[in-house]
């Protein structure tokens, strides 16, 4: 099971990169330009994190399969 967590996690947070560096391409050439209201925007920056987030469940739950992996 945790391997599976792991193997998920790993693709959806390349996809979300991957997202957000076509998000930011777009930003940058003039496309998606929205204007700033605090709290209201959904920018590349919220899937960029969501990306660095299933990166460190993808670490943690790697971390934790080889160390009960050891102990066996």
């Amino acid at each position: 099971m945790e391997k599976k967590i792991a193997q998920y996690s790993y693709w959806l947070g390349l996809v979300c990169a991957l997202a957000a560096c076509l998000w930011r391409a777009g930003n940058a050439v003039g496309l998606f330009v929205q204007d700033y209201v605090p709290g209201v925007t959904f920018g590349y920056m919220t899937v960029f994190k969501g990306a660095l987030l299933f990166f460190l469940v993808t670490l943690a739950t790697s971390a934790y399969v080889s160390v009960t992996g050891q102990k066996q």
